[in-house]
C-alpha cells in the first residue's frame, strides 16, 4: 500500500501535488477565483469589451476544468480506499496489486494536472502556430528543419492533437527551408511554447562525401491562434498574391493558382498558405494566421519585450540555442535551459519530449 498512502495524503486534504510537487492546490482559494470571475461575467455590460470578456471567460473555463479534474481525481482514490479496505475484510491478496496499480494511475493523472496548473497565461489554452525556419548550416540545415518537422508531428500525434501544414517550403537539394503548421488540440500554445528557439544538431553529414562531422541550426516559432477580433485588419492594408502550390498536393493543385500570399502593408509582416484546393479557403487561413502574427507584434509593442509570446529572438547560429542533439561523437539530447539530458536520441527525434516540455515549464514557474 505504500504507492497510495505516498498519493494519498497529498490529495485528500487541500494541497495536491505529489512529495516533488512544485506547486500546490489551494482549493478553496480557486473556487472563490472561479466565483468571482463568474460575477463578473454576469455583470451589466460585460461584453462590451470583447478582448477583457474573452480573457475572463478562458480562465473561467480553466479553473472549471481543473476542479472537474480534482473532483473526479477523489472520487477515483475513494473508491481505491474503498477496494483496499474490502481485499483486506475479504482477505484477498490480489487486492494489493489492484491497488498499487490504481495509485500508480492515480499519481500520472495528478501529474498532468499539476502540470496543466502552470499553463495558466491567458492563450495557453488555445491552439496555435507552429513555424520552423532553416538557418546557418546548408543543406544540412534544411534536412535538420524537415528532422524537426517530422518530430513536432510525431509529437503532436501522441497527444492526440490535429497538425494541418499551412505553408512549406522546400530546399533545392533536401529538406525545407521553411514551414509552418496549424496544431489544434487542448493547450497546445501552452505546451508547444516551450519549444521556441534555435535547436542545433550535430551528426556525420549525409550530403558530405568525405563523412565530416557538421552542426546545423534551425530556429522553431510558435504562436498563439487568435481570433481576428483581437486584432484589426484593414482591407486597404493588406496586398494579395496568388500562385500555383508547389509540391504534393495533386495535379489539380499545381495547375490552379490556389495559394494565398498576403502582406500586411504598415509592418511588412507576410504569411502564406498552400493548404487548400480552394483558394478562398486557403486565403481564410493566411487571414487568421496573419491575425496571429499581428497580435504577437501587438503584445511585443505593448510589453517592450517579446519573450512574453515568442520567447527572446536570436540569430539561428552558434551560441544561440536552447537545445542540442548529438548524434556523433556520442549520442545525447541536452536542454541547456534546464540541464535536462536525454540518451535516446531517436526516442527525442520520434517524439518523445515531454520530459523537455514538463522540465521547462516547471522551471519556468
Amino acid at each position: 500500500m505504500q504507492a497510495r498512502r505516498k498519493v494519498w495524503p497529498f490529495c485528500k486534504t487541500c494541497a495536491i501535488g505529489s512529495p516533488r510537487s512544485l506547486i500546490v492546490f489551494d482549493l478553496a482559494a480557486l473556487e472563490a477565483e472561479l466565483k468571482q470571475l463568474e460575477a463578473q461575467m454576469s455583470a451589466p455590460g460585460f461584453w462590451e469589451d470583447k478582448h477583457r470578456a474573452k480573457l475572463i471567460a478562458q480562465q473561467v473555463e480553466q479553473k472549471r476544468r481543473v476542479l472537474q479534474k480534482y473532483r473526479a481525481l477523489e472520487t477515483q482514490l475513494d473508491d481505491l480506499e474503498v477496494l483496499e479496505e474490502l481485499g483486506k475484510s475479504e482477505g484477498d491478496p490480489s487486492v494489493e496489486r489492484e491497488v498499487q496499480l490504481g495509485a500508480q494511475e492515480i499519481e500520472k493523472r495528478l501529474a498532468a494536472l499539476e502540470l496543466e496548473a502552470f499553463l495558466n497565461e491567458p492563450y495557453d489554452p488555445n491552439d496555435c502556430y507552429l513555424s520552423i525556419q532553416a538557418g546557418a548550416g546548408g543543406t544540412d540545415a534544411q534536412d535538420w528543419a524537415e528532422m524537426l518537422l517530422r518530430m513536432y508531428l510525431r509529437y503532436i500525434e501522441r497527444r492526440g492533437w490535429r497538425a494541418s501544414i499551412i505553408e512549406i517550403n522546400s530546399g533545392e537539394v533536401a529538406g525545407i527551408k521553411s514551414a509552418t503548421v496549424e496544431v489544434q488540440g487542448p493547450y497546445a500554445y501552452g505546451y508547444l511554447k516551450a519549444e521556441r528557439g534555435v535547436h542545433r544538431l550535430v551528426r556525420i553529414s549525409p550530403f558530405d562525401a568525405n563523412a565530416r562531422r557538421h552542426t546545423s541550426f534551425a530556429a522553431v516559432t510558435v504562436i498563439p491562434k487568435v481570433e481576428e477580433a483581437d486584432v484589426e485588419i484593414r482591407p486597404e492594408d493588406l496586398k494579395i498574391d496568388t500562385f500555383r502550390a508547389g509540391g504534393a498536393g495533386g495535379q489539380y493543385v499545381n495547375k490552379t493558382e490556389s495559394a494565398v500570399r498576403i502582406t500586411h502593408l504598415p509592418t511588412g509582416i507576410v504569411v502564406t498558405c498552400q493548404r487548400e484546393r480552394s483558394q478562398q479557403q486557403n486565403k481564410e487561413i493566411a487571414l487568421e494566421l496573419l491575425a496571429a502574427r499581428l497580435y504577437e507584434l501587438k503584445l511585443r509593442e505593448k510589453e517592450q519585450e517579446i519573450a512574453k509570446v515568442r520567447g527572446e529572438l536570436r540569430s539561428i547560429e552558434w551560441g544561440n540555442q536552447i537545445r542540442s542533439y548529438v548524434l556523433q561523437p556520442y549520442q545525447l539530447v541536452k536542454d541547456h535551459r534546464t540541464e535536462i539530458e536525454v540518451g535516446n536520441v531517436q526516442a527525442v527525434l520520434d517524439g518523445e519530449l515531454d520530459v523537455f516540455i514538463e522540465g521547462y515549464l516547471k522551471r519556468k514557474r
